[in-house]
């Protein structure tokens, strides 16, 4: 299925069910992918998260409901999927900028969240440079953290550099990369599927282990807060990302799945995918993202 049927399939369902007790995994399962897949490839395609479209569309309509039939705020609540007034009040005023006693009032200013429409557009024209790569079974050294979900393709959040930034702060970052030999002092960013019915996925900051890393004592190192981190052989489609920050890995996301996916024959697949930060990098480039694939 062309991802356009597939995101159409999805917008339809979740329409279809705003009032049901729904979240990304039940859409995924629609639409026949790892939830995983859907919740990456859906914000990268929609610029939101399943949920969040869900939750924006709701309370849309809450406040529509509101102002023309001036329903009671408890039943309008329960209605779009809030157990309590409390939280109703909270997530509405967060939306629109007011209670929702005050949406009752005529020339109170509302927001509006229309359904998502699909509109074909001119793609492609320009040349992107890929390569890939076969790798067997690896391992790694790294300091991981959970992030929220809704935190995956989040432009706004900014908890993952942060992350970043805090390893370096209180040098934790270091103790890795002296296990590495000069010239080869390379870190990873690693990112884990995510579980079913888990509401986080898991970033690593990590070294890979190979015949040219020290020899270090593991359980030391686990004491110490650091982990290993396996990854079972893979096919990567390999992009380097150029730029000065971290937005150049968004638009390589972008074309990987606006232009690389629909045009060559693979398909995205639940296992880790991850920066590498070079030591040693050619000059302009990021980092090199390496994303899992499998043919169709």
């Amino acid at each position: 299925m062309e991802w356009t049927e597939t995101l159409q399939k999805a917008i339809n369902y979740m329409e279809a069910h705003l009032l049901d007790e729904i979240n990304y995994e039940d859409v995924a399962r629609q639409v026949n992918m790892s939830s995983y897949n859907f919740h990456r490839t859906f914000s990268f395609m929609a610029g939101m998260t399943a949920n969040e479209y869900i939750r924006n569309r709701r309370l849309s309509l809450a406040g529509q409901e509101l102002l023309e039939k001036n329903g009671k705020v408890i039943d309008i609540a329960l209605k779009y999927g809030y157990d309590t007034p409390e939280s109703f009040t909270k997530a509405f005023t967060r939306f629109h900028g007011v209670a929702p006693k005050y949406a009752k009032k005529t020339g109170t200013k509302l927001c509006l969240f229309n359904p998502l429409i699909i509109k074909i557009s001119l793609e492609g024209g320009i040349i992107m440079d890929y390569r890939i790569e076969e790798t067997k079974a690896q391992r790694y050294l790294a300091l991981i953290r959970a992030f929220s979900n809704e935190h995956i393709n989040d432009e706004v959040n900014n908890k993952v550099p942060d992350f970043w930034s805090e390893c370096h702060n209180k040098n934790l970052v270091e103790p890795l990369r002296n296990l590495r030999p000069d010239g080869k002092k390379d870190l990873y960013g690693l990112c884990s599927p995510t579980k079913v019915g888990s509401e986080t996925f898991d970033y690593g900051i990590g070294i890979l282990l190979d015949q040219d890393t020290s020899m270090f004592d593991e359980d030391e190192m686990c004491k110490a807060g650091y982990r290993i981190w396996e990854v079972e052989p893979c096919t990567y489609v390999v992009f380097k990302c150029m730029g000065s920050d971290g937005n150049c890995i968004g638009e390589k996301w972008n074309q990987f799945y606006k232009e690389f996916l629909p045009q060559m024959g693979y398909e995205s697949t639940d296992a880790t995918d991850y920066e590498i930060y070079y030591e040693k990098g050619e000059p302009g480039m990021f980092c090199e993202l390496w994303i899992p694939i499998k043919k169709k």
